[in-house]
């Protein structure tokens, strides 16, 4: 059964992450959308339920994309990953390309670019991986080529295919030539095409090579598949992600829209916390017994009764606190989250709790 295209943004800047979160929305497939602000939580969260799409920025404190990417291919091989980045550096995105990543993407600044960059998260949302091209990692050469010229890429690509050597120059996302052992243009594209398994590397791009191809990408890619007589190179249904790892009290709070983070500390200090989304739980869990202690004794003090729920704003997160029978149920709440929806959040997530 295919999974839910789901898909995690990764930005240290939060206003971009709203911000790309609703243009994201947008997209014919609707997929989930969550966020992280940093390459760890990122990390936590791939581990702790499935994703369709990484889509990363580069410039981070502490962990930066690449360093992220690095980790993720190793973890999550069948994972999709595209970069974000707000001004193209060759060196850095053919770095990124022989980690791994399926699409380097500028971050868009108007009505067109909007377009293009949804139309390039859509290509990769719903695709079977298989065999093929990705760097060092599995992908086809078809749906390498289709990316490099929705990507409006202006580069040279040099696939290695055992002893076989080729290569296929783009300018502004049109392909403009091939070279294969002894061919040229068309006849060589076709070739390379033809070639099930390798490796590339991207190169800088040759802004005078001579131009052979005139035929559009799209043309020289119906035309090769159809020689080929392999329609199945297009994709299908995303590969299965890695099974989840939230505990069962704590995943219908996992899937709550809204919520970052989840921790149940329980009363006996000594038992170790459920956790979901966060990758140290013990300080967070003493933390929420310390504080909901504090507040139930000023509580008592001012006779307002047992304490119900506590919010709190802070600058990179905000958290509610709500009381359990047998501990404290601390849950974590998105920044873009306003004040008035974060009581409301917090009670439907901690209505969901399955002890």
């Amino acid at each position: 059964m295919a999974l839910l295209n789901k898909i995690l943004l990764l930005d240290d800047d939060s206003d971009l992450l709203v911000l790309y979160q609703e243009m994201l929305g947008h997209l014919p497939s609707k997929p989930e959308i969550r966020t992280a602000t940093s390459g760890a939580r990122a990390i936590t969260l791939l581990e702790s339920e499935p994703f369709s799409l990484l889509l990363c920025d580069l410039q981070m404190p502490r962990m930066d994309g690449l360093q992220v990417l690095t980790i993720v291919r190793r973890k999550f091989p069948q994972l999709r990953t595209a970069v974000m980045t707000a001004g193209v550096d060759e060196q850095v995105r053919s770095r990124a390309y022989a980690i791994g990543i399926d699409l380097f993407l500028e971050k868009p600044n108007n009505r067109n670019e909007i377009r293009l960059f949804l139309e390039c998260v859509e290509s990769l949302l719903g695709k079977k991986e298989q065999a093929g091209f990705r760097g060092i990692q599995s992908k086809s050469l078809v749906d390498l080529i289709q990316l490099e010229c929705l990507s409006q890429s202006t580069s040279t690509l040099k696939i290695t295919n055992g002893t076989s050597v080729g290569q296929i120059w783009l300018n502004e996302g049109e392909i403009i030539d091939a070279e294969a052992q002894d061919e040229v243009g068309e006849q060589a594209f076709k070739r390379i095409m033809s070639w099930k398994t390798g490796n590339f590397e991207i190169l800088p791009p040759d802004l005078d090579h001579t131009v052979r191809i005139k035929t559009s990408y799209q043309g020289l890619l119906l035309d090769s598949a159809q020689a080929m007589d392999e329609a199945s190179s297009f994709g299908s249904v995303a590969a299965d992600q890695p099974a989840s790892s939230v505990p069962a009290a704590l995943e219908p709070i996992s899937r709550t829209q809204g919520v970052d983070f989840a921790v149940f500390a329980t009363s006996d200090v000594k038992t170790p916390p459920l956790h979901w989304g966060t990758e140290n739980p013990i300080p967070l869990a003493d933390w929420a017994r310390a504080t909901a202690q504090r507040f139930q004794a000023i509580g008592t003090n001012l006779e307002l009764g047992e304490l119900r729920s506590f919010e709190a704003m802070g600058l990179q997160q905000h958290v509610g606190i709500v009381p359990r029978p047998d501990g404290q149920l601390l849950i974590g709440l998105q920044r873009s989250l306003p004040r008035s929806e974060m009581k409301e959040c917090l009670k439907n997530a901690s209505a969901k709790w399955q002890p």
